[in-house]
């Protein structure tokens, strides 16, 4: 991947006629992969200047999938961008902490797009 993402990017992902935006949680290297930990946003823009304008002004977002653990290529099989980077708050994180915790939890090999039933 030729961009250097980092925890707290806002990244935004095309699809079709419209643009979603994602936030990259935190990046886990493992033994054999990189574990993507992402969360999504429901609400689309009709282009970048009105995600941009949304992130400016500190737009209430509202999040459809608060956590996905992600393995590279899922992530990298949905084409992103970083808009801008923010630090992350508690409560962003909370999700990934849960997910942690669980014995049973899973890394999925499926895209963003498809996650949040977009094609």
């Amino acid at each position: 991947m030729s961009q250097n993402f980092q925890a707290g990017d806002y990244l935004i992902f095309q699809i079709e006629a419209a643009f979603g935006l994602m936030r990259l949680l935190e990046i886990e290297k493992t033994e054999n992969d990189i574990i993507w930990h992402i969360s999504a946003y429901e609400d689309m823009f009709m282009d970048i200047e009105m995600a941009d304008m949304a992130l400016q002004n500190n737009q209430k977002l509202k999040v459809s999938l608060p956590h996905a653990a992600l393995t590279n290529r899922a992530f990298e099989a949905t084409q992103t961008s970083r808009m801008k980077n923010e630090e992350l708050v508690e409560e962003e994180l909370e999700p990934l902490k849960i997910w942690k915790n669980d014995p049973d939890r899973e890394i999925s090999d499926r895209s963003v797009r498809l996650l949040l039933g977009l094609r």
